[in-house]
């Protein structure tokens, strides 16, 4: 079994499981605020914005000074006492180091070239290396002097989740002996303008599931996961993969793609659908993404597992996606609060979606066993199970 050692991630709703697992069962709080300076139109969208102080690059790590990798800094910082064991118990060779992103330093990009368009002076500090998808792995490799397997995983909003699966393989594949796995995406003009000139992109609070959804709200987060055979609480125990290639950006329309995910991290598993006491939905309220995930857990799971997104509460974080949703499920799993109900405050249910466990309500965690669901451009769908001990 490949168990989780350390956890850390960091959104807006905070960045400590105390304050997460209180976040998560709050309602009508604005965890996501509006702002108008982000869109061309100047129109106003709600954002999940990381609010905590970050760190500081120092000198020597100027060419990774990037908003993501400052937040990656925060949370090293935050279970470095438990990675500093795993190095000198292993030796830097042994590990490995998978992150997940999909902006990198696109925002340090757009600041710069903004700048320089403006007064045509161009930042001597600046280098392209900050936007270099490799950037999250090189930068935590050079910090913690590890020498082991290091890179990067960007396919969207699966990017993480993805990175936490090729951590597990890593280790059994005896390419490593701990991996750290996740990701980091924060904020920046050009994802955002993107998102909204496909018309996915609510002006008003996103709302998963909800008749009157019309779209995501994009926030920004990042997380961290340190894997070994060392026993732990927790533990991944297994994931499913599927690349149905439907469409660029919508999902398959009858779930094909989620369905054959979620079924193989249960055979892998050698589950049943009555075992997953728990599911953390990839829920982003576009139209066709909630239709299509309702019928794919209608599918597999009969409706009798229950059931809610998270993403009204920290906006889409697009690549951190996979992660900070995998640290949600392991704050649940290890705490005694209630697992978080879908909110209706700014909408009414959607009654044309099959059954598919949806809580309204608070419902405590009754099984060990939890999953999470990611599902990204390009039909490329992930679903991981963890495994409490």
């Amino acid at each position: 079994m490949i168990y989780i050692n350390a956890i850390s991630s960091i959104s807006t709703l905070g960045d400590c499981s105390e304050e997460i697992c209180k976040a998560l069962i709050s309602k009508n709080t604005p965890f996501l605020l509006p702002r108008a300076d982000l869109l061309l139109n100047h129109k106003t969208s709600y954002f999940g914005s990381i609010t905590t102080s970050l760190p500081e690059l120092k000198t020597e790590f100027l060419e990774y000074n990037s908003r993501n990798n400052r937040v990656l800094l925060h949370l090293v910082k935050k279970i470095e006492k438990q990675l500093m064991h795993f190095v000198n118990t292993y030796g830097p060779k042994r590990i490995g180091i998978v992150m997940g992103t999909s902006t990198s330093g696109i925002l340090e990009t757009e600041t710069v070239m903004r700048n320089y368009l403006k007064d045509g002076i161009q930042d001597p500090n600046f280098s392209i290396t900050v936007q270099e998808l490799g950037s999250p792995s090189a930068f935590l490799a050079k910090l913690l002097h590890i020498e082991g397997p290091a890179y990067t995983i960007s396919t969207a909003c699966s990017s993480s989740s993805r990175a936490i699966i090729s951590g597990v393989r890593m280790i059994k594949a005896n390419l490593a002996d701990a991996v750290i796995v996740g990701g980091a995406d924060t904020l920046c003009r050009s994802t955002i303008q993107g998102f909204d000139a496909m018309h996915i992109l609510s002006y008003d609070y996103c709302t998963p599931f909800a008749s009157e959804r019309h779209g995501i709200n994009i926030g920004e987060a990042g997380g961290l996961m340190l894997l070994s055979k060392e026993k732990a609480p927790l533990y991944v125990k297994s994931y499913g993969e599927s690349s149905d290639a439907y469409h660029v950006s919508s999902p398959h329309p009858q779930g094909l793609g989620a369905i054959a995910a979620m079924s193989a991290a249960l055979a892998e598993g050698h589950l049943k659908a009555e075992d997953i006491g728990y599911i953390n939905l990839h829920g982003t309220a576009t139209k066709f993404n909630d239709a299509m995930e309702a019928l794919a857990v209608n599918t597999v799971f009969k409706g009798h597992t229950p059931s809610s997104s998270t993403k009204h509460l920290t906006g889409h974080t697009l690549g951190a996606a996979g992660i900070l949703e995998a640290c949600i499920l392991a704050y649940l799993m290890t705490s005694k609060v209630n697992l978080p109900p879908q909110d209706f405050t700014f909408s009414t249910y959607d009654p044309t979606l099959p059954d598919f466990g949806l809580i309204r309500d608070e419902v405590t965690l009754k099984k060990d066993f939890t999953l999470s669901n990611s599902f990204a451009f390009g039909g490329n769908n992930t679903a991981i199970i963890l495994g409490r001990c």
